[in-house]
């Protein structure tokens, strides 16, 4: 049977799973704040392969491997990170891991983890597909930056951040190329399917778990609304 709570796909940064190791300490805290909400509304977890992943494609890409060669070698790793954060909410979690955004899951299980799926898909994109396919119309995307910024703040020190933009504005900031690796707030691909499904994606610091908390609570947070 499928649930007929809200449900709300969270984008889960593979930086925050593993920076280096598997950071612990982050995954039982984020086990600690959405416990809070299993009773009210269902999540899809979709794991990304963070700085491992990279790490794993640089080398790659060193000795010559292709563009969709790195692409798997990023999903499979998104697949070992997203087989902790499966055990992590074992009891509540879906006993399979969904690589392919575009099932419905029937389940009355409350937490349901995916990972990366095919080549030339990032999880962001995923995750708008996961939302369209399961009848959501948020996602949040637990990253490691505060905002989203009108510039590049690493390159511009007059960088301002941004609470709320509409799509069209987002996507003129990152532009429509997206290759294997890409580190953005949200994906030019994911954005323009995003604006076409009319999704709001909500960017939050995952490492203050916090925010999360304030805006699974409809409260003010720190982060950026884009819709």
């Amino acid at each position: 049977m499928a649930s007929s709570k809200e449900t709300i796909i969270i984008s889960l940064g593979g930086s925050l799973v593993a920076p280096n190791d598997i950071d612990i300490g982050f995954l039982k805290n984020f086990k600690h704040s959405l416990k809070k909400y299993i009773g009210s509304r269902r999540f899809f977890i979709l794991v990304g392969g963070g700085k491992i992943c990279r790490n794993y494609q640089k080398a790659l890409l060193e000795f010559g491997a292709k563009s969709a060669d790195r692409d798997w070698i990023g999903i499979n790793v998104s697949k070992l990170n997203a087989e902790v954060v499966k055990q992590l909410f074992s009891g509540y979690s879906y006993e399979k891991i969904i690589t392919d955004p575009n099932k419905k899951v029937k389940t009355n299980k409350n937490i349901i983890v995916g990972a990366g799926w095919k080549p030339g898909w990032s999880t962001d994109y995923d995750a708008v597909l996961m939302a369209k396919n399961n009848k959501a119309d948020t996602i949040i995307n637990l990253t490691n930056i505060d905002y989203v910024y009108d510039k590049n703040p690493s390159q511009f020190s007059d960088a301002k951040p941004l609470k709320e933009i509409d799509w069209k504005s987002f996507k003129h900031i990152v532009g429509d190329k997206w290759t294997p690796g890409l580190s953005m707030p949200f994906d030019p691909k994911a954005s323009k399917l995003a604006e076409k499904f009319k999704l709001k994606v909500a960017i939050i610091n995952g490492k203050y778990l916090d925010r999360l908390e304030d805006f699974l609570n409809n409260k003010p947070f720190v982060g950026t609304i884009i819709s």
